[in-house]
């Protein structure tokens, strides 16, 4: 089966092609003949019921520095063209991100969308994680100070975090003191109109925020992620570093549990996050990663089972 793939992401010149999970994807689906392009979310367009992007053609490979090489751009009919598109560009979870998920359902029935757009809409990360309450820390959602001094005098001590944030970006401590606190909330009512997240910290952070990645709501294979020296962050994107894992019962349990509603959402790759073994803090649909550091440590192809699913999925 060779597949017209249509890939959504950010510029690709400005990657990081050693731990890129959007990278990993487009070499396995090259390496199967696929055909990729390349766009940019702002590149998409819409008229008369059609939806289409200037995209380049595109060829990938594993040479620092000299990582792809782009054709002549085309207007790529993603309705009618293409027969996979990859919406892997990175958050923020704004209103382009939110618009580009929504021209992407034009293309429903026609073309398969990776993850689909109205899912990916519907299930932001730490708020579709709010469905799964019962294996979460204690947590509030808020915007109010007089809320979260009242959560913190209970828990002693918490995070606070953007609600639509990512990659460990502006995830902040607050001690028993509550020093800072006011400020904290201060300074998030001012940059986001939305509410935060307040959780209760969990000491076991120290031992590592474990990635779990799911294709098609089966598992694929995870990475512990330690933080670096001074930090309660484990991302890898702000310091932190992988080491190989097993599962817990708990963390097989969560994941029994959520599989059937991820597959049924097609959410076909999804990455959660679990801290101490059994708390779930974030659900991650939008553009996910781990991919190379699973394969480095446990040899697992987890690009690979990703592109059988996509390719069972078109063909049935």
């Amino acid at each position: 089966m060779s597949l017209t793939v249509a890939v959504q992401m950010d510029p690709i010149a400005s990657i990081n092609i050693t731990g890129d999970s959007t990278f990993a994807l487009m070499l396995s689906a090259q390496q199967r003949g696929h055909k990729l392009f390349h766009y940019t979310a702002e590149a998409l367009n819409y008229s008369n019921g059609r939806v289409w992007a200037k995209a380049e053609p595109v060829t990938v490979q594993r040479v620092q520095g000299n990582h792809f090489t782009l054709g002549d751009p085309v207007n790529l009919d993603l309705g009618d063209e293409a027969d996979v598109v990859l919406m892997r560009q990175d958050p923020p979870f704004d209103l382009g991100y939110i618009t580009a998920t929504h021209l992407l359902e034009r293309i429903a029935g026609r073309t398969l969308v990776v993850n689909d757009p109205a899912q990916v809409r519907n299930a932001p990360e730490k708020v579709f994680v709010l469905d799964y309450a019962q294996f979460m820390p204690p947590t509030l959602i808020t915007r109010s100070l007089d809320e979260a001094r009242k959560f913190l005098a209970e828990h002693k001590e918490i995070v606070i975090k953007p609600l639509h944030g990512n990659g460990g970006k502006a995830i902040f401590k607050v001690g028993s003191d509550g020093a800072n606190l006011s400020a904290l909330i201060e300074v998030f009512n001012t940059m986001w109109r939305e509410p935060h997240m307040v959780q209760a910290f969990l000491p076991d952070v120290a031992k590592g925020d474990k990635r779990i990645v799911l294709v098609d709501g089966e598992v694929a294979g995870a990475i512990n992620r330690l933080p670096g020296e001074g930090e309660i962050r484990s991302n890898l994107a702000v310091g932190g570093s992988a080491v190989k894992t097993e599962l817990t019962d708990k963390e097989r349990e969560i994941c029994a549990v959520l599989g059937p509603e991820l597959k049924k959402r097609g959410l076909l790759f999804v990455g959660i996050d679990v801290i101490g073994g059994e708390w779930l803090t974030e659900i991650n649909v939008t553009s996910p990663t781990g991919i190379v550091a699973i394969e480095r440590f446990n040899g697992t192809d987890v690009a690979g089972m990703i592109w059988d699913a996509i390719e069972r999925k078109v063909a049935g």
